[in-house]
């Protein structure tokens, strides 16, 4: 039983991180690729909650960051993207290091912040705000390649009520009137 359970989990494993999937997955990926949806992420494993008192956003010394095994799950993640079809994409990314070096370590495309996804976890007042530009950046974003997002869990959680586990990809779209529909999401750790 235990050999046969060590089975599953690895065939799951290599599942996530060959582009092997099922069904559902693939058409989450095929609505990636021709513009229907975007992927939301949230940044690969920083352990802890939130930021240090002396927070400053232009010291990555001052913020919570990726560990080696959130540098590896962010690498993997590029992989996965690359085993379904998506080798470069329309990159952004919150302004906080944590996200940019998921975004960087992913090697999709060159990286562009937006500060409305920067995270409002101390400053929750901003909540409706960002998911408001959000909102109107997603339906106006011109969808010449695939679309994604690096962010944090209070801003997709805000966007999608979904609270999303390090690493996971939220596949979303949004219609005119703001209706936000999640697709479907993939774990990666």
């Amino acid at each position: 039983m235990k050999i046969y359970n060590f089975f599953l989990v690895w065939c799951c494993f290599l599942a996530t991180f060959t582009g092997s999937c099922n069904a559902g997955e693939r058409q989450l990926w095929e609505a990636l690729k021709d513009g229907s949806a975007v992927v939301l992420i949230r940044h690969a494993l920083a352990p802890g909650i939130g930021d240090p008192d002396q927070f400053t956003i232009d010291e990555c010394a001052s913020q919570r960051n990726l560990n080696e095994a959130g540098r590896h799950q962010a690498h993997k993640i590029g992989v996965l993207f690359r085993a379904n079809g998506v080798k470069n994409a329309d990159l952004h990314s919150s302004e906080w290091c944590r996200c940019i070096d998921t975004a960087q370590l992913m090697e999709l495309g060159i990286i562009k912040k937006l500060k409305f996804l920067n995270s409002f976890f101390q400053s929750y007042d901003r909540r409706d705000f960002q998911t408001y530009e959000a909102m109107n950046w997603i339906i106006k974003a011109k969808k010449i390649k695939p679309i994604i997002l690096v962010t944090h869990q209070v801003n997709i959680t805000a966007l999608t009520g979904i609270y999303p586990s390090s690493g996971e990809l939220i596949f979303i779209k949004i219609n005119p009137s703001r209706k936000v529909t999640v697709l479907g999401t993939i774990r990666t750790n």
